[in-house]
């Protein structure tokens, strides 16, 4: 074998190994969180479909008080997001000093998130709700739902960080542990609570809210206990320490602060569009509550990836690998296109069979179909916003991108559209639902252009 040959043939292999490592590492990571996502989406939707054997004011009700809960999921996620992209960047650079400042800080603005949220859902959720609905019934249960469940808060910012940290040290096994935890309490609970089976109170959408909790307190419980194993098992002393240097601060103010307002932005503008279906009615409300688990689970099953992009981009990064960033990033966004277009054709199959579950009407399920049918037109745009948004171009720490590209999607396009949609045009849910989604369009031709032009690519100090 001649010189040319010998070096074919070792780009061949060097090329072959290089996509088992990126399969690997993607596998390694993507499944866990995609199962934990799927196992945590399916808490909704147990509580739903048990609570829509009560009828469409319960399912209502319980939707709306999720809907307002859904700001606090956000932007405690957005805390998650800052810590994932600090972590991973000190992980791929070994820097375990960094690695533990940023975790114990990270730790603490969650843990202080989850105390103001609770005290807001505890002092004043009837004029919150009000916001939401106008119908007396409806939203004495949001009210009743949103007060306890918002006890789940500190337990789920404590797991939420761990999750994190065990994530970016190759341990994401951990969180799916837990979240099957959650899972298994919720339902037995859920089916204890909500009838009053074997001697329980039967509390409704009450029961629903103390299952939610006690489940979140369960898997707290079981992710402190595996990761303090975890730590000593990979020798990782995290050194309790909240002292960051002036560039150590203002790179973390750089970091979160963009991902905060962008997150709470694009959250604050998810409880609008609540807001207007609330408004539209009761049964338009119900329906479009209905769709929100299996939306839920599509957008799960395709969100390991977009965790995986944020990670393996993010160590990239950090080791100042530009060029294999940039191409592992093409990758992960063509693994989502084809993941998002398979779980759309089935939810056209299938979709009628889901919403024939609920104790509804069955206009109240038609709609519910055409809504569905909406979402798996638009979820392909949703999946590679999430994945290039959400994942890749946030993994180099300028988040400040994903803020605006958030912000003018919902704010300008998004919000106006739906506003329009419902009490101008007077059009039914499901084409509202259509029109103010189409702002996930422009979202992706925005993230599009800033991918390509490749300043989101840096490495840490």
């Amino acid at each position: 074998m001649n010189t040319k040959q010998e070096n074919k043939a070792l780009q061949s292999d060097r090329s072959i190994q290089s996509e088992n490592t990126f399969r690997g590492a993607l596998v390694s990571i993507a499944l866990p969180v995609t199962l934990q996502s799927l196992l945590q989406s399916s808490f909704s939707m147990i509580d739903q479909i048990m609570i829509g054997q009560l009828g469409s004011d319960s399912i209502a009700g319980i939707g709306l008080g999720g809907k307002f809960a859904s700001i606090y999921s956000v932007v405690l996620g957005a805390v998650a997001v800052a810590a994932g992209i600090m972590i991973a960047q000190y992980v791929g650079q070994k820097n375990e000093k960094e690695l533990a400042k940023s975790y114990h800080v990270n730790l603490l603005v969650c843990t202080l998130i989850a105390v103001l949220f609770m005290t807001v859902c505890n002092l004043c959720p009837g004029p919150i709700m009000s916001l939401y609905t106008k119908d007396n019934g409806t939203g004495a249960l949001a009210v009743d739902y949103l007060r306890i469940y918002s006890y789940s808060f500190i337990p789920m910012a404590l797991t939420t960080m761990m999750a994190v940290l065990l994530r970016c040290v190759d341990a994401a096994v951990v969180p799916l542990m837990a979240s099957f935890l959650s899972v298994i309490l919720n339902t037995g609970l859920n089916y204890l609570l909500i009838f009053g089976k074997l001697g329980c109170p039967a509390m409704g959408v009450r029961g629903a809210a103390v299952s939610s909790v006690i489940a979140q307190v369960g898997s707290c419980i079981l992710t402190l206990c595996i990761f303090l194993w975890q730590l000593h098992r990979k020798n990782i002393r995290l050194a309790f320490d909240l002292r960051l240097s002036g560039v150590g601060r203002k790179q973390y103010i750089g970091i979160l602060a963009p991902i905060l307002v962008c997150e709470f932005g694009w959250s604050l503008g998810e409880n609008v569009y609540a807001a207007i279906y609330g408004n539209m009615g009761t049964d338009p409300c119900a329906a479009m509550t209905m769709t929100g688990p299996v939306q839920g689970l599509i957008i799960g099953a395709l969100s390991g990836i977009a965790q995986a992009a944020g990670i393996m981009i993010g160590k990239s990064l950090g080791k100042e690998a530009y060029e294999k960033a940039y191409g592992d990033s093409k990758k992960l966004m063509k693994c989502g296109l084809a993941g998002s277009v398979i779980l759309s054709l089935l939810l056209i199959l299938l979709g009628r069979y889901y919403v024939a579950i609920y104790n509804v009407a069955p206009q109240i399920q038609a709609v519910s179909y055409q809504i569905l049918i909406a979402f798996a037109i638009i979820s392909p745009v949703k999946v590679q916003n999430m994945i290039l948004g959400g994942g890749i171009i946030r993994s180099g720490g300028m988040t400040k991108y994903v803020m605006w590209i958030d912000l003018i999607g919902t704010w300008i396009f998004g919000v106006p559209l739906g506003l329009l949609a419902a009490f101008v045009w007077k059009l039914e849910i499901p084409y509202v639902y259509f029109v103010l989604s189409l702002e996930e369009v422009i979202r992706l031709l925005i993230s599009a252009v800033i991918f390509r032009r490749k300043k989101w690519m840096r490495s840490l100090e």
